[in-house]
């Protein structure tokens, strides 16, 4: 028997998560709202996988297997995932189940874990690693540098900071 006949090479692919970190001017409990709650009030509206309407709201059910989702202006939504681990003030993970041609595959699921650490009174440390991206196969290194880009994970994080410090401010209840 000659070698490497009849043998299959099984390839794994490593994607390295994104991993980012950004100071908040507010307590964990403050940040941990307004990721959540107030997600629709800085995430940026381009980031959209919804065809037929544009954001009006995102909704994450607060709650461990709750939805998701955005909701366009039309009423229609649009799965974007589901929390996986729901720990107020402190930390929240999610399944991201949106494939890299932007559309939602239930059977997809990259995850988000946001973690926010105390670091003084009105001050966290927003932790978020983007993890699980093999599962994005051939495309997994495309997938991560979108992700790791300033219109990824960067750009949002930084829109984050500034609603939440603006409404630990007072400005926006």
């Amino acid at each position: 028997r000659q070698q490497g006949k009849g043998t299959k090479l099984n390839r794994t692919v490593t994607v390295a998560p994104v991993r980012k970190s950004i100071n908040v001017a507010a307590a964990p409990d403050r940040a941990f709202h307004v990721f959540t709650a107030g997600m629709s009030r800085w995430w940026l509206k381009s980031h959209s996988i919804n065809k037929k309407s544009p954001i009006k709201d995102i909704v994450i059910e607060p709650k461990a297997g709750g939805r998701w989702y955005e909701r366009g202006e039309d009423g229609s939504t649009c799965d974007w995932g589901r929390v996986l681990s729901w720990e107020p003030p402190t930390r929240l993970v999610l399944s991201w189940e949106i494939t890299a041609d932007w559309k939602h595959d239930p059977d997809l699921k990259t995850e988000v874990e946001v973690r926010f650490v105390a670091e003084g009174k009105n001050a966290t440390r927003v932790e978020l690693e983007h993890r699980r991206l093999d599962l994005y196969g051939a495309r997994g290194d495309e997938m991560r540098g979108i992700f790791d880009s300033e219109m990824g994970w960067k750009g949002l994080l930084a829109a984050f900071a500034a609603s939440a410090s603006a409404e630990q401010g007072g400005s926006n209840p």
